[in-house]
């Protein structure tokens, strides 16, 4: 059955744009935090990257599960999320996610089914396969995805994982984030091919290439992956192709991009193109700015509660931190 775009608008588009704004609205304050003093240490914004994160969990079942990347408060926020405790969690209060402990890139929840973002590049891959394994084995159900950046392709957990993955026919949804650049190294310096995706036909997978910048088509490809790992069909590998509006990190000087590129990239905004369709779809402009507006005012409440919320208690710097605890 083939995919019928403006019919999955029509009946989600609300629902997208408003997550897409909610992530967009979180990740564009991040800057002044750091400012403000509010997180230590560094944090990696994803505004531009939106529609990735949210196409991709509007594939997912509640029993599925994602390994994420240092670049992860969009994949948690499309994922139901909540931003107070996200933001919470990042700021280092006791009524984060983690109780404090994990900041920004360690972030995880069992509820949600957030293997944890995570600092380490390349980190995901192994994670998510193995929750796979999980599932092929029968210890729980579900399929897993594991997002990661264009950088992680050259790391050999990558090229490990994919090979288990396919021999086994494990169902795990590989998802490159192909942002051209692995900080500040372009992608074209550091791989030999303009397809990213063909590297899965070394492992006798899928790969697909997708816009990144288009929340319907990355749901469209997300879809199949996932109904092909669930029907025990084996992984897929997507590179969604996108571009970061702002630097690797807070504090980035960009020098390595130029202002051409960011300009041309930020003339397909993927919230831009969302609600265009919408409007053709027939959703007024003022549905549209309700829903930009709505998302702003959850950031702006989630901030209030996270400034306000207590640092964690001395005493619980060592819960949850062996295997035998409770998780809660």
């Amino acid at each position: 059955m083939s995919f019928d775009r403006d019919r999955w608008i029509r009946a989600h588009g609300p629902d997208l744009l408003q997550r897409m704004w909610l992530i967009r609205e979180f990740e564009s304050r991040l800057q002044g935090y750091m400012k403000d003093g509010l997180i230590l240490g560094s944090t990696h914004p994803s505004v531009g990257m939106e529609a990735i994160a949210v196409g991709v969990s509007g594939a997912l079942g509640p029993q599925d599960l994602i390994a994420s990347t240092h670049r992860g408060h969009g994949h948690v926020l499309a994922r139901g999320g909540d931003p107070e405790r996200l933001l919470a969690e990042i700021f280092g209060r006791a009524t984060g996610y983690c109780g404090g402990k994990g900041g920004s890139m360690h972030v995880g929840d069992r509820e949600l089914g957030i293997l944890g973002t995570n600092g380490i590049v390349g980190a995901s891959i192994g994670i998510a396969t193995g929750a796979a394994l999980a599932s092929r084995l029968g210890v729980r159900q579900g399929i897993a995805v594991a997002y990661f950046g264009d950088g992680a392709m050259n790391q050999g957990i990558f090229h490990e994982a994919l090979n288990l993955a396919s021999i086994w026919s494990l169902p795990c949804v590989y998802v490159c984030e192909n942002n051209h650049f692995a900080q500040s190294a372009a992608i074209h310096d550091m791989v030999n091919i303009s397809d990213l995706a063909r590297r899965a036909d070394a492992y006798g997978m899928p790969g697909v290439a997708v816009d990144g910048m288009d929340v319907a088509a990355v749901y469209e490809q997300a879809a199949a992956a996932v109904t092909r790992a669930r029907d025990g069909n084996g992984p897929t590998l997507i590179v969604a192709d996108t571009w970061r509006f702002l630097g690797h990190m807070v504090g980035d000087t960009e020098i390595y991009r130029s202002a051409e590129d960011n300009d041309s990239w930020r003339g397909r905004d993927p919230i831009t193109q969302l609600e265009e369709s919408m409007t053709k779809l027939g959703h007024p402009p003022p549905e549209l700015d309700a829903i930009a507006e709505e998302a702003r005012q959850a950031v702006e409440a989630a901030e209030a509660a996270a400034r306000s919320a207590p640092w964690p208690d001395l005493e619980t710097a060592q819960r949850n931190v062996y295997a035998s605890e409770s998780y809660a």
